[in-house]
């Protein structure tokens, strides 16, 4: 991020159930490659991982997803996008708890 540039980030952190199978959460993570980088040119960028650390301060989050975007519109266009909308719902019922954080990039 060049000096002065703002980045709207919009992290998402997904806890799922314990009755989410490895299949169902490997379609969860290309589901939402998918959407991020290929169906919606909102997104700036776009990251994720699994959680590695050795603190025991995740509270059963074990997935990390990072959203960028040039400003508030493109980040509204991407959450109610049809294709957002519809990957949330069939998400969902997989999740025991998500949390949502977004913020203004600082440097």
């Amino acid at each position: 991020m060049a000096s002065g540039q703002q980045v709207l980030r919009h992290v998402v952190l997904f806890k799922f159930k314990e009755s989410a199978t490895p299949t169902d959460i490997t379609l969860f993570e290309d589901e939402f490659r998918t959407l991020a980088k290929v169906k919606l040119s909102v997104v700036k960028d776009y990251e994720w991982g699994t959680n590695v650390s050795k603190e025991n301060l995740d509270h059963g989050y074990t997935h990390c997803f990072v959203l960028s975007f040039a400003n508030e519109q493109d980040r509204d266009t991407y959450l109610t996008h049809k294709d957002h909308v519809e990957f949330v719902g069939i998400l969902k019922p997989h999740l025991a708890e998500a949390t949502v954080l977004d913020y203004w990039a600082k440097n």
